[in-house]
Parts: C-alpha cells; structure tokens; sequence
C-alpha cells in the first residue's frame, strides 16, 4: 500500500493499492518535492469519474507506468470533492493552456507547485490520435532535465496568470450596483442559446444547467415572457421523460452523452440531484403540472433511500460503473422486464418506457418515455389516474428485483455544501408538496451538520466521512448552509436556524469577505497557502460561492434587521459587477442574487398560537412560487420565535387566530386572519 492507505476519502482509497507511491497533498509530499528537488505529478479526480477508472486501470496499475512516475516524480493524488481549492486553481492551469478541462485532470508542478504541463486523460498505449501516458511522460523528464530553466520560466508565468485570473477586476467599492438590466442581458442570452425543441443549452453533451433555468424562471415571474417559460419547460420536460431521469428508481444522472437526453453519463450526484429536485418543485409552483412534483418526490425519495449516511448526512456520488461496466445496472432487456411483471403488465410498461428487441443503448435499453404518460393513454384509450398508479407499482416492483444486482461504487463522504443543497430542496418540496417526511429529513441533516461538522473552535468543517469531521469548510460551504438553514426555518418555524444561519454568515464575513475590494475568497483567512486566491463567480457543477452568499445574506438581513449582513451582500454584488456586466453567460446564479437585490421587497409573517394552526396559512403560502419574498413566523409563546428575527417585531396572533401580515417594504397591510387571510396569500 501506498500513503493513500490513512486517508479518509473513497476514492484516494481506491488508489491506496496501486503501485504508483501516491501520496495525499499534505505538507510530507510537498516538502519532498522541494527536498528531492523533483516535479509533481498531480492527479485529480473523483470517486463516481468513469474515465478517472479507465486511467487507473491502464496507468496508474502498469508496473512500468509506475515505475517511471516513482523514479521521476513526487506522485501525489487529490480528491477534487475534498479539495476543490486545489482542483480549481490547477483546473484553470488546464484551461489556460489547452483550451478545455475535464476529470481525471493531469497536471505536471515544480517543487514550488507551479504548473508547467497539463492535461486530462492519456491512454495507455497511444490511441485515438492521443499521444500514450508513456510517450507524454518521457517528453516531460526529457524536459525537465535538459530544459530546465525553460521550463521554469513558463511556469512562472502560467503561474502569473493564474495570479491574475484568481484576482479578477478591480472594483470600486463605491460604485452603485448593477441594474436589473444585466438580468434581462442574461436571460436575452440564455434564449439564444437555449434549444427549444429538445430541451436544455447547446449541442450534446447536455448538462443541466439548473442556475440557468432557475434565472429564466425568476425573471419569468416578473415579466410573464412565454419563451421563458418554454425554455425551462422543455427542458424539465425533456430531462424527465429521458434516460437522464432514472425511470425506475429516480433521481438523475450526471449528463446526457447525446442531445436527446437519452443516454446519460450514468454517475449520480448529489448536487444535481438536490438542485434539480429544487427546480421542479419551483416549476410545479409555476405551472401546475403534478409532473414535475413528482419527479422532485422520486429523486428526493431515492436520495433518502440510497445515499442517506448512518449519522444523519446525505453521501456524495454513485458511480457510473457497475462490474466495470458503465451503466450496467441501469439497462433492461424486454425478457427481464416480462420476468418480473408478468407478460401483460410487462409488455405495458416496455411500450411506454421504448424498452425494446433491439434496444435503445447498446442492445440494451434505457427506460424512457418518448410520449408523456398522458398522451399513451390518450393514444390507447386508457383512464391516466388507473395506468400512473399501475406503473409506479411495476416501477417500485422493477427497482426491487434491480437492487439484487451488483450496485454501482458510493462515495460515502459527507460534503458541507452538497448537503445544505440537499436541505434547502428537502425543506422546499416537503413544504410545498405537504410531504412532511422531507421536512423532518431536512431539519435532520442540517442538524448533523450543525452538531456533527464543527470543530471544537466551532468553525465549521468541509467533510465527514465513518465518524470524522476533516479539513476547514470552504466559502460555498458557509454560504449553502446559510440559505439550507433559512430554508428550513421558513418549513418548520423553528427560530433557531435563523440563528445558526447567522453563526455561519458571520464566519464567513469574517474569515472570507475581501475586506478592500468586496466579495468572498473561496478559503479562509487561516487556510493553507496556495499559489493563488480564489473568488468564486461562476456557476459550475454546483452554483458559485459569492452568487450563493449574496443570496442568503440578503435573506439573513430582511430577517434579523441585521445591516451588516446587508452590507456585505451590497458589497459582494458590486464587487462581482464586471462579471454581472461582461461574464454574465456564466454567472446565474450571481444574476438571481442580484435579482433579488433589486425585486424582494414583500414580506410576509405569519403568527399563530401554534403550528397545528398555522397549517392552512402554509399551504396557502407555499401554492405560489414567491422568489421575492421573504417569510418569517410567529409561534405563540414558543421560545422558537426567536429575539434574532427582528422582522416579528409586535406581529401577534390576534384573538388567538393564525394571522397573516403582508409587508412592502417593512410597510404592512392590515392583519388578516380566517378565510380572508387565505384568500390574501392565494392572490
């Protein structure tokens, strides 16, 4: 075994056997490569990367790969989910000098850890065009040898331009913040590049781009443009009805390899799965459509069922892979499904789901509908209600009789910020849909991360894996959290989560904001030295860092009254103008802080003498969608109610009946109570 033996991460354990002498970045490896005076190899990846498997198994496992990477190099491995500051540093080496980027990320450092070679994936042997591991790796010892100083001179200035990328503009702290205009230029955009037939944006490979969706369907509730609706429509559609969506026993893949959504890179994430989850129940609030409710039931139910830790968290990834195969456990054959359902029920469920003779996916199928559930029935004459309960029975029986097969790897980690994206959709859907059980499980989760990923100091942590809590959190951690926790304070009244929101907004304030020119530095203060300091603008697999914190800080601000919080949301947003201004094609999420900046000027408190009675008021508030508004409550005599949220201040149940206070800009209408309080929140 190598280093990677005492490490906690899945996937530098799958690592621990190979002959490579990997070794974690830690300060033993990188003082070793300054003493040894040798380059980096640095390998990064993830545990669910099919193509991180490919190279292990051709690389990374050959004696003579391996021989030549220990006598040559310090090797050192990275999980890029336990270390995203390290990953997006070198990430953006890879993208600077090759034009792209991808996993598993192969990046070449002097002794000082500036990057003078990068690439993705190479094959062993050369392949495909592609020059083989061994060829690349002769060509860098040639160099570094009798090249040397060549070599390091383009490091440094690779280096110099990291530098420059990770300090961005310059902005003038003074300087009003953008108008609502740099939204409309996003969503312009977003339109232009949407696909509005199939779904989704650009040509295959198909992402999700949930921040993206989630801009068109707040700035379509101010405008009422149809094409903005269609767009995110479309592409739930499409997503839903596709191989993306697993059919039998939900939740989504990673992407989709082709542009009609039919066959996924079959990884599942748990923060695609989280934020998807959080788009559809917002779209159901919008349309209507029972679809799109559930499908957030089914991927959230599956989240619960499959990734839920035995502590109390949400695990990070399923891997694309089963039996070395990807996808195998996800494709169908006409016989398996007539095996399990009987020939008429089973034949029924192969025409709707195109599961077929001769297959959709590599003479296997991948369950799909290429016609909504409703227009089969319509098509055969069949009552909907009767045939939807008929299939989600099959489905269920289907996922049982799929659960004896060999199921793919899990990353069992528990990450900060993946799981306060898992709350916030856990507690958003149990409120909307009335589904009390994702509430319960959304308190429970952020109650883990309260009690279970703080250290002694209380400063919180970034992950959690078997009973330990490791490594500092990283600002998206904070700033999830933030909006996690709120979350569950609008589902469930309980004033201490406005609270503990305002413990983790203070920390980052105070260990992340860029005190003289606005924003937040990905890592802390007090956080390990790397060649660069990074703000996080733009969205990626999950959404950015700064564009998260203004989000929740000004959430945090209508509550507590607190301006500080504010203040530092003000400060953020102007510090990422030329990113709203002139990056804004990758900066939604920024652009939906900015939003709410400019439009959430409603405030609505609800007070009652107890929750039980607060239940039609509830429901009432959560049956429209409302990005704009900011809800609070008033529980009795509860202690949950909270001196932190300064937004009850004298709102009271009046004669002992839940009572809503509609607010304009902290101007409030009358107090309502009975059916005319209903009828307030229903408008």
């Amino acid at each position: 075994m190598n280093r990677l033996a005492q490490t906690h991460s899945p996937y530098l354990l799958q690592h621990k056997d190979n002959p490579v002498a990997w070794q974690p970045w830690d300060e033993t490896a990188l003082l070793q490569a300054k003493q040894l005076n040798k380059p980096i190899f640095l390998s990064v990846g993830y545990a669910a990367c099919h193509w991180c498997h490919v190279m292990e198994h051709e690389s990374f496992e050959n004696a003579g790969i391996a021989a030549i990477l220990n006598e040559h190099f310090v090797c050192i491995k990275v999980d890029r989910e336990e270390r995203p500051d390290v990953d997006k540093i070198y990430m953006n080496a890879v993208q600077v000098m090759t034009g792209r980027g991808g996993w598993p990320m192969s990046v070449f450092l002097t002794p000082e850890l500036e990057p003078y070679y990068t690439g993705t994936y190479w094959p062993t042997p050369a392949r495909g065009g592609m020059p083989g591991f061994a060829q690349v790796l002769d060509a860098l010892i040639h160099a570094w040898n009798n090249r040397r100083e060549d070599v390091l001179s383009h490091a440094t200035e690779i280096t110099n331009t990291l530098r420059e990328l990770a300090a961005g503009a310059t902005a003038d702290v003074d300087a009003p913040v953008a108008s609502v205009d740099a939204i409309d230029a996003g969503c312009e955009r977003l339109l232009r590049t949407a696909d509005t037939k199939l779904g989704g944006f650009g040509a295959a490979p198909k992402f999700p781009h949930v921040t993206d969706l989630d801009l068109l369907l707040r700035s379509y509730h101010i405008d009422r443009d149809p094409k903005k609706l269609h767009v995110v429509t479309c592409s739930l559609d499409a997503m839903a009805d596709g191989g993306i969506f697993d059919q039998v026993g939900g939740g989504f893949a990673r992407y989709s390899v082709d542009a009609h959504w039919l066959v996924p890179h079959f990884e599942k994430m748990l923060y695609d799965n989280a934020m998807l989850a959080k788009l559809y129940v917002d779209a159901f609030q919008v349309t209507g459509n029972s679809r799109y409710a559930d499908v957030a039931t089914e991927t959230l139910d599956y989240l619960l069922r499959e990734m839920r830790d035995s502590e109390g968290g949400i695990h990070s990834s399923e891997d694309a892979d089963s039996e070395a195969v990807e996808g195998k456990f996800y494709v169908w054959t006409p016989k398996e499904v007539i095996e399990v359902l009987g020939w008429e029920r089973g034949n029924l469920f192969c025409e709707v789901y195109d599961i077929t003779e001769a297959g959709n996916f590599e003479e296997k199928n991948i369950p799909r509908l290429k016609q909504s559930i409703e227009q089969f029935a319509k098509s055969e004459n069949r009552d909907i209600t009767a045939l939807k309960t008929d299939l989600r029975f099959d489905s269920e029986l289907l996922r049982e009789h799929r659960d004896k097969r060999v199921h793919p790897g899990r990353d069992d980690k528990v990450l900060m910020g993946w799981n306060s994206l898992a709350i916030e959709a856990l507690a958003t859907a149990g409120a909307v849909l009335g589904i009390e059980r994702f509430v319960e499980a959304a308190d429970g989760v952020a109650t883990f991360i309260w009690t279970k990923m703080r250290r002694a100091d209380r400063r919180f942590c970034h992950t959690f894996r078997r009973g330990h809590a490791h490594l500092d959190a990283f600002q998206d951690d904070l700033a999830d959290f933030v909006n996690a926790a709120i979350a569950v304070y609008q589902a469930t009244g309980k004033a201490r989560w406005v609270e503990r929101a305002a413990t983790a907004a203070t920390q980052m304030i105070n260990h992340y904001e860029d005190k003289e020119s606005g924003g937040f530095f990905y890592t802390a203060d007090d956080a390990e030295l790397l060649i660069a300091r990074q703000k996080d603008w733009h969205d990626g697999s999950v959404r950015s860092g700064n564009g998260a914190a203004a989000m929740g800080l000004l959430s945090l601000a209508t509550l507590t009254g607190n301006r500080s919080f504010a203040d530092a949301a003000k400060r953020t947003l102007v510090a990422g103008g030329e990113v709203i201004v002139k990056q804004f094609a990758a900066a939604a999420q920024v652009l939906a802080a900015l939003d709410r900046y400019h439009r959430s000027d409603e405030q609505i408190v609800i007070a009652a003498p107890d929750w039980a009675a607060a239940g039609e008021l509830r429901m009432a508030y959560y049956g429209k969608y409302r990005p704009h508004t900011t809800l609070s409550w008033v529980l009795g005599n509860s202690p949950e109610k909270g001196p932190v949220v300064t937004l009850n201040a004298g709102k009271e149940p009046i004669d002992q009946l839940a009572t809503v206070y509609v607010c304009k800009n902290y101007q409030c209408d009358a107090p309502m109570t009975g059916d005319d309080a209903i009828a307030k929140l229903r408008q």
